[in-house]
């Protein structure tokens, strides 16, 4: 591992024996992130850290705010995955109304799933074809004219179309159960606000079996690229971690409701069908003076060992099985890949990304035949209660949302722990193993910036959504000799311009 990059040698940095380097900003959905790193007199990376510079402090001002507006309210922390924070609010609000998941109505929890499955299935085609599939297709040190979405379209036209298509109709799924693409309405407390009309369901209907069959080819698409870059594609920025997610009972992949399961390393089973109300239990989350983003760790394993990994790479190799037949042989497929229990590979969630679209199109196909989305039993009630706590599995990994109220429905206290917290330590761990190993004692060049994205990206956090602006992430690269002195500088400008040694 490279844990020992995290703090350099304090006596070096005290003596000014050390450059600093720093990618500033490295742009994310909800603000900035930057990544530093600190060289020694032959260019080796002594440290390496990437900082989320940006309080959230959403916990804080929804403190005071009645129970019912959470779902709505808390939406607004992501524009590309609101229904997962949606639909988490919506289940920790169950229970102040004394409505468990158990409880709930078929078909408010059968429109909850669809609705789910739309997000998932948009949010992953962004990822994929908008974000990350020019460092795939034309390399991490490609022309910077390459890195973006339009050069797709110009150069695979048909790959291109189909992931704007397919993240189109993911939103259009989200758009027929909450009445909007982004932040709508469709969770309330103890259920749902409407059913489905034939109309809307039959309109669905129409484009399914073309969403399947393009999933598959995006499935294709990215197994090809991986298999035919190895051993680098299995190296590259690959640490080895623990795995967090959710699953059923019966141990199949699940993304809205279930037990949480934790696998270490060698794919050993450390915890089972977890009740994640107890959550607070399993994790822990402790703060690093460097960044505003925590590092949360499983409690009984400590903070140097307790660390994990959350999103479709933990989800695929923690599930047994997928309930959806393609989706399914493509898991079976992937596990057989480097010969170990669990995949490693830091690439591989761009992998397991697209066996959970494919089981995600598979999914809404299923459930657009059944007819309990147009049931009107939307709504359960109970019994009041004081503390409510929502876990589910956004497209970036597991989602805690934990709500206290009082007498009068006031919210009291609020702790969210979001997909991207939880993967902290691993992207800083990605960053520094590309820091390690492909940069250190290397000259400066633009293409390096892109490899430590790249590896970022992989994560697909929430920093990384803003970061293949059609190429125009502004970014600042220097470097600084043992004197404190700039010797060089990189800039990128917003407009995509790219300055060598120049403000």
């Amino acid at each position: 591992m490279y844990e020992y990059l995290e703090t350099a040698d304090p006596a070096l940095v005290a003596a000014g024996k050390l450059k600093r380097v720093a990618v500033d900003p490295v742009s994310r959905v909800e603000g900035h992130g930057k990544v530093t790193l600190l060289l020694d007199e032959d260019n080796k990376v002594q440290q390496a850290r990437l900082h989320i510079v940006e309080f959230r402090g959403f916990e804080k001002f929804i403190q005071g705010r009645p129970y019912w507006e959470l779902p709505v309210m808390v939406q607004r922390l992501c524009g590309i995955c609101p229904v997962s924070h949606h639909l988490a609010a919506a289940k920790a609000i169950d229970q102040l109304v004394g409505v468990d998941p158990a409880n709930l109505p078929p078909a408010a929890d059968k429109l909850r799933r669809l609705l789910h499955f739309g997000q998932v299935l948009q949010s992953h085609a962004l990822h994929f074809f908008h974000l990350s599939s020019p460092d795939l297709l034309f390399g991490f040190e490609s022309e910077i004219g390459k890195r973006n979405v339009m050069a797709v379209l110009a150069d695979y036209p048909d790959i291109g179309l189909q992931g704007v298509k397919l993240r189109k109709y993911g939103q259009e799924v989200i758009r027929m159960v909450s009445g909007k693409r982004i932040h709508g309405t469709g969770a309330i407390p103890g259920g749902m606000n409407k059913a489905l009309s034939k109309e809307e369901r039959d309109y669905l209907k129409q484009d399914i079996a073309q969403i399947v069959i393009w999933a598959q080819a995006a499935l294709q698409l990215v197994t090809k690229v991986h298999t035919s870059h190895l051993p680098y594609y299995d190296d590259f920025a690959t640490i080895r971690s623990k795995y967090l997610s959710l699953t059923k009972p019966n141990g199949a992949l699940e993304l809205y409701h279930g037990g949480i399961r934790v696998k270490d390393e060698q794919g050993g089973t450390l915890v089972d069908q977890y009740d994640y109300c107890d959550y607070p239990e399993l994790i822990r989350e402790e703060v690093r003076s460097w960044t505003y983003m925590k590092f949360p760790y499983l409690t009984s394993l400590g903070k140097a060992d307790g660390w994990y990994r959350v999103g479709p790479l933990a989800r695929v190799n923690n599930c047994d099985f997928i309930d959806t037949p393609l989706a399914e042989a493509a898991r079976v497929a992937f596990k057989q890949h480097g010969g170990e229990t669990m995949v490693h590979s830091t690439l591989a969630f761009h992998w397991t990304r697209m066996i959970e679209l494919l089981h995600c199109a598979e999914s809404i196909q299923t459930l657009l035949d059944d007819p309990d989305l147009m049931s009107s039993d939307l709504v359960a009630k109970g019994e009041k209660r004081y503390e409510g706590i929502g876990v589910i599995e956004a497209p970036r990994g597991t989602l805690f949302h934990h709500y206290q109220i009082d007498e009068n429905d006031i919210v009291t206290k609020a702790n969210l722990i979001v997909s991207t917290t939880s993967n902290n330590t691993a992207m800083n761990e990605s960053v520094r193993q590309v820091a390690a190993e492909y940069l250190s004692g290397r000259e400066l060049t633009e293409p390096l910036l892109n490899n430590l994205e790249v590896a970022i990206r992989a994560y697909d956090p929430c920093l990384s959504c803003a970061t293949h602006a059609v190429g125009k992430m502004p970014l600042q690269l220097e470097l600084v000799d043992a004197d404190g002195k700039l010797v060089d500088k990189l800039i990128r400008h917003s407009s995509g311009e790219f300055i060598h040694g120049s403000e």
